[in-house]
């Protein structure tokens, strides 16, 4: 075959083959676009600025305008138990869970945040029964998140919980309260010192890119003062 229509057919062939697969790249990049937007947190550092505490009828006046997180511990648990023998979060039966008492304790915290018309949102739990437990028995469901998982309160990995700041630091939807179920070590690990009690819940204020503040924190047994 002539040099200039060999060169011609291959010109035309690797034009064909172009054509194909900017054509291809345009069908994704518009399947993409159409695809539901993510609701993506930010990723802030630690509180970074300071708040007044809030206490007694304002506090409950401000949690039922709703804006909060609460960052709730586990209620009470027996100690005589480990996690050492955990296999996967399911098996309830090698982990530390809930006593009798604790599960009192988070049905009595649940009822007296109904009982103040505290509006509540998502639920998230750290996956270990004792969260998951918790979280139902006071609010009546739960979403277990990794997220939102136990860990070490002096993390050797910066990264470890950068989820859990990120959502912190982002305002729920007007009018409700979102919750986190966890452990202490995690939130010890971003808002610092004091130490969570069993059934304590830190009430925080998402800042967005600028972190949060925690304006309260309030045991298991302080809820029914907020009413008086």
């Amino acid at each position: 075959m002539p040099m200039p229509a060999l060169l011609g057919r291959r010109a035309r062939a690797v034009g064909a083959a172009s054509g194909a697969a900017l054509a291809l790249l345009f069908a994704f990049t518009a399947a993409a676009a159409d695809a539901p937007a993510q609701r993506e947190a930010p990723a802030p550092s630690i509180t970074v600025e300071s708040a007044a505490p809030l206490a007694g009828a304002a506090l409950r006046d401000a949690l039922r305008r709703g804006g909060y997180v609460l960052y709730m511990r586990h209620a009470a648990t027996d100690f005589g138990q480990n996690d050492d023998a955990m296999t996967s979060f399911d098996d309830c039966s090698k982990q530390r869970n809930l006593t009798d008492a604790g599960r009192g304790e988070a049905r009595e915290v649940g009822e007296a945040i109904a009982r103040l018309k505290i509006p509540i949102g998502a639920v998230l739990a750290s996956p270990y029964c004792r969260t998951l437990e918790t979280a139902r028995l006071a609010f009546g469901r739960a979403t277990a998140s990794n997220d939102v998982r136990g860990g070490p309160a002096n993390p050797p990995d910066a990264e470890r919980y950068v989820r859990l700041r990120a959502l912190l630091s982002t305002t729920p939807p007007p009018g409700a309260n979102d919750v986190i179920v966890s452990h202490g070590n995690p939130f010890f690990a971003v808002a610092g010192a004091p130490y969570l009690a069993e059934g304590e819940i830190a009430v925080v204020a998402p800042r967005g890119a600028r972190g949060f503040v925690v304006v309260a924190r309030v045991t298991k047994d302080g809820w029914n003062a907020l009413g008086r």
